[in-house]
């Protein structure tokens, strides 16, 4: 049995953070006792266009957001690679630094469950981590295909994240946030109010640099 709580990853653009994104992290540290959650934003997204926002921006909104929560850390590896931000060359990396001892959880929505046959090697990634897979109210998973039969495989409950350092899919259902990063750059950019909806000190670093300005 591992001799520490596994760790849990969170990747993203993080455009910006906001409380869905918080909720959902403390709650899956709680919930799975994790030892410790690192968002990880994504400075070249693989499977979509480079946000307009610049990746250090991002990354200092996540710290920003999540400064005062100590089983919260932002790892800042993504933007010191050159070339597309690769989640199967972060774990790789994370698992030569805590050993292979430790579990690693790789922390996805199920949209992204779907689409993880299109991912860089991701035959690699059970080898390297655990995936927690949040389930999103009325979402159904596949009954055939890739994704039905890794789920078959590889599905298990949560204890087995405290015995195991990787190999097994776990799902989590979370209570629903229904916030989006996508709308709140909608509303920025057409000069209304983003608060209530992400830390005000990352309203005030977006005021402070000008991000999601109002289009004219």
């Amino acid at each position: 049995m591992p001799a520490k709580p596994p760790i849990g990853i969170f990747g993203g653009t993080f455009n910006p953070i906001h409380f869905g994104h918080l909720r959902s992290a403390l709650e899956l540290v709680e919930a799975l006792s994790l030892s410790e959650l690192r968002f990880m934003p994504a400075a070249e997204p693989p499977h979509r266009a480079s946000p307009e926002v610049s990746a250090a921006d991002r990354a200092t909104m996540v710290e920003r957001a999540i400064a005062g929560e100590p089983r919260f850390r932002c790892d800042r590896r993504e933007l010191e690679r050159h070339g597309p931000s690769y989640t199967v060359a972060s774990l790789e990396e994370l698992r030569g630094e805590l050993g292979r001892e430790r579990g690693i959880c790789l922390i996805m929505g199920c949209d992204a469950l779907l689409g993880l046959p299109q991912w860089h090697r991701w035959e690699a990634l059970l080898d390297l981590a655990h995936l927690v897979i949040i389930a999103r109210p009325g979402w159904v998973f596949p009954e055939e295909g890739v994704v039905a039969e890794l789920l078959e495989e590889h599905g298990s409950s949560s204890d087995a994240l405290h015995t195991m350092p990787a190999g097994k899919i776990v799902t989590q259902t979370l209570r629903p946030q229904d916030i989006s990063a996508t709308n709140i750059r909608a509303l920025l950019q057409s000069g209304l109010s983003a608060r209530y909806l992400l830390p005000e000190s990352v309203l005030a670093y977006i005021a402070e640099r000008g991000l999601y300005a109002k289009q004219e």
